[in-house]
C-alpha cells in the first residue's frame, strides 16, 4: 500500500528537506501510497452525513468536519493501510527522518478519516501533545493523506502552516492532492489549518491522519489543543485564549469526547 521503496531511496534528501523546510519543520511527499490501491480505498468512505460518522468536537474553531477513527474497518486496503503505519518498517523511516524515536498511535485517537463538507474549515492552532489516555506519549508528527480526486484551486481547502513564534508569521499554503502525504512536527508553535472550502454540494475535503509519539517522562505541562482564531471577533478571540482551561476542566469530569469519535 506505501510506497516504502521511495520513501528509503530518497530519505537522504527528504530529511534534508523536512529539516529546513519554511515555515516550520515538513515534507510533501507525492504518490505515498500505490494509486490503484488508494482509488479502492477511497471508493469505500461513506459519505458521513448519510452514514452518521461523529461530528468533529473542535466547537466554534471548525465547521462541518467529521471524523472515523475506525477507518480500517471499511474496507482491505485501509486495513492494510492501517497495518502498515504502525509497521516497524514506517516506524523505521519516520524515526529517520525526523530525528526522532517514533510510533504511530494504534488507537488514532483525534486521526482516522476527516472529511469535511461545504463551507467547512479549521481554524489555525496547535494541537495536543500528550496522550489523553497514555500521559507517557509525547505527540512528534502528524501524517496528513489527502484523499481528494480531481481537486480543482477554486475548491480551497488548502493546508495552511505557519510559525506561532512569529509576531507576524509568513503562511505557506499546501493543495490538498489525491495521494499527497504531508509531515509536520507537532511543536507548540506549528500552527495549521485550512480555510473556508467551497468543494462542489455531495463532495468532501477528505484525509487520513496519523499522529506520531515518542515515549517520555510526562515532565512538560501538558497541553490541549490551543485555537489562533484568524478573524478579529472578540468572543471567538477570547474563546481561543480560554478553551485550553475550559477543555482541561470538561475532561477531568467527563473525560476526552475525541476519545469517543469510532
Amino acid at each position: 500500500m506505501i510506497n516504502f521503496n521511495a520513501l528509503e531511496d530518497n530519505l537522504d534528501a527528504d530529511r534534508r528537506m523536512f529539516l529546513s523546510a519554511q515555515p516550520i519543520e515538513h515534507l510533501v511527499i507525492d504518490d505515498f501510497c500505490n494509486g490503484a490501491s488508494l482509488d479502492l480505498a477511497l471508493d469505500s468512505i461513506p459519505d458521513p452525513e448519510v452514514s452518521g460518522a461523529n461530528k468533529s468536537r473542535d466547537y466554534i474553531f471548525a465547521k462541518n468536519k467529521f471524523e472515523k477513527a475506525d477507518f480500517d474497518r471499511l474496507c482491505p486496503e485501509l486495513a492494510r493501510l492501517k497495518t502498515e503505519l504502525m509497521s516497524p518498517r514506517f516506524a523505521a523511516w519516520i524515526s529517520a527522518l525526523t530525528g526522532e524515536k517514533i510510533f504511530i498511535d494504534p488507537s488514532f485517537h483525534g486521526g482516522g478519516i476527516h472529511q469535511g463538507g461545504r463551507d467547512s474549515f479549521l481554524d489555525m492552532h496547535v494541537d495536543f501533545n500528550y496522550h489523553p489516555q497514555n500521559p507517557s506519549w509525547l505527540r512528534t508528527v502528524n501524517i496528513l493523506l489527502y484523499l481528494n480526486k480531481d481537486w480543482r484551486e477554486e475548491y480551497g481547502g488548502h493546508l495552511k502552516l505557519a510559525d506561532g513564534r512569529l509576531e507576524k508569521p509568513s503562511v505557506a499554503l499546501i493543495r490538498p492532492l489525491f495521494n499527497r502525504a504531508v509531515v509536520m512536527f507537532t511543536r507548540d508553535y506549528t500552527l495549521h489549518g485550512y480555510d473556508p472550502i467551497n468543494f462542489p454540494q455531495g463532495t468532501y475535503r477528505r484525509s487520513i491522519a496519523a499522529y506520531g509519539y515518542n515515549q517520555m517522562a510526562s515532565e512538560g505541562r501538558v497541553r490541549t489543543t490551543v485555537w489562533y482564531p484568524e478573524e478579529s471577533g472578540r468572543v471567538k478571540q477570547f474563546l481561543g485564549r480560554h478553551m485550553p482551561k475550559l477543555v482541561r476542566i470538561k475532561s477531568a469530569l467527563l473525560g476526552s469526547g475525541t476519545h469517543k469519535n469510532k
